[in-house]
């Protein structure tokens, strides 16, 4: 495979429709009753609890829309979240799905939304292209800044009995509808606000650093990650724009509107990137990382991604110069604006609090042999990495984050 896009692919994957803007969930009663009258919502018991979204079930309410709310979803969606869920609803009469919350609330509800219309066990979704067919219309209204999940055609479990988080990919999983209010980001906790951040910006180098794989006709149809192509990349070059500034932004005032919905903006221009484009490395490690210290997904990217770049950057200077470029870093080389673009994108995830190296993540050498095995059984995102990716290759990136080792190393 090659890292240049030498067939000029372009392609997106999307909701039919998108919503984005402050306030914009004033729409979620028009857009469901639109779909259907029997309304799921799924969240999580904070979420649950707030003034917000006790105002959009009564909206719903008074759209004469019949409303059940979900609200146990947990972080990192455990698989007994959709078994649970499956036990209690038993036979329904709902047609319609929104996810309000986090990218596990959204990623909940996009699973659930095949699990309610064609039975099952999400075991036997685990993978690629293996959904069947549709399941009842989804909406997603997320709130936070960073997963992409509300645009993806994607959802992450975690499986306990195999230690591990594991993909349903699926264009069946493509949301309908996607309401995307900046508002609803003000309430995210610091922590939260500052992984999602990071999870975000990771998504845009991964998918604008990615594997370029020139599909043909039959691989571009059973294959959802094609790779890097011109379209990921208009939205690539968007989104670390708004990053760019509105990260820092957030992290110096959380209640500036205009940055969460520049970050918000984003992330959803990250969500469409990596909806063909996938992500790579630093995101196939850091599952079984997170899996081992419990560390949240966008602390782990982003604690990897300083590593992860340094090892991609020999197959792939002109386009980290590129991002130098966007970034606004000084140089007169390729090489100097590639390593300014990779410090720039340090800078910020330092300004996040994102830890500096592996050690801080509670990462221990005696793991870094099992972090290696496990990472290349996730060969979706592997096969995107620009860079080919071996268990030595992956011992060798640990170490240096574990090292805190930032100095610029080839091998």
């Amino acid at each position: 495979m090659s890292i240049d896009n030498t067939i000029g692919l372009g392609l997106l994957r999307q909701p039919a429709a998108v919503y984005f803007g402050p306030g914009q969930r004033s729409q979620l009663p028009h857009v469901v009753s639109a779909l259907g009258t029997h309304v799921l919502l799924c969240t999580d018991e904070r979420m649950a609890t707030t003034p917000v979204f006790e105002d959009i079930v009564a909206a719903l309410n008074n759209h004469g829309l019949k409303v059940r709310v979900y609200a146990k979803v947990d972080p990192d969606l455990p698989r007994e979240n959709l078994v649970a869920l499956v036990d209690e609803l038993g036979t329904h009469d709902l047609d319609v799905v929104v996810g309000i919350g986090g990218g596990s609330c959204l990623d909940f509800a996009k699973v659930a939304s095949i699990l309610l219309a064609r039975g099952g066990d999400v075991r036997d979704l685990y993978g690629q292209n293996l959904v069947e067919g549709p399941g009842l219309p989804v909406v997603t209204v997320p709130t936070t800044g960073g997963t992409g999940a509300e645009v993806t055609c994607i959802s992450v479990v975690f499986d306990a009995d195999k230690g591990m988080k594991i993909g349903v990919a699926s264009p069946h999983l493509e949301p309908r509808v996607a309401i995307v209010d900046p508002e609803l980001t003000l309430s995210c906790p610091p922590g939260l606000t500052a992984a999602t951040g990071a999870d975000a910006l990771s998504h845009l180098v991964e998918a604008f650093t990615g594997r370029a794989k020139n599909p043909s006709p039959e691989q571009v149809n059973e294959t959802l990650y094609v790779g890097k192509n011109v379209l990921t990349d208009v939205y690539a070059r968007h989104g670390l724009t708004l990053l760019n500034t509105s990260l820092e932004r957030i992290a110096t005032d959380p209640a500036d509107l205009s940055a969460r919905s520049d970050t918000m903006l984003a992330a959803l221009a990250a969500g469409m990137a990596i909806n063909t484009a996938g992500t790579a490395g630093a995101h196939a490690i850091q599952s079984p990382i997170g899996a081992l210290t419990h560390t949240p997904h966008g602390i782990g990217v982003g604690a990897l991604l300083p590593y992860v770049m340094r090892f991609n950057l020999g197959v792939r200077e002109e386009v980290f110069a590129e991002i130098g470029e966007i970034l606004g870093v000084e140089g007169t080389s390729a090489s100097e604006l590639a390593r300014g673009g990779i410090v720039r994108i340090e800078a910020i995830l330092s300004a996040l609090g994102v830890p500096g190296d592996l050690r801080a993540l509670g990462l221990e050498p005696s793991q870094f042999e099992y972090v290696a095995d496990h990472a290349l059984l996730a060969t979706r995102l592997t096969a995107n990495n620009p860079r080919d990716l071996d268990r030595d290759a992956i011992i060798s990136i640990l170490q240096h984050g574990y090292d805190g080792d930032r100095s610029w190393w080839t091998e």
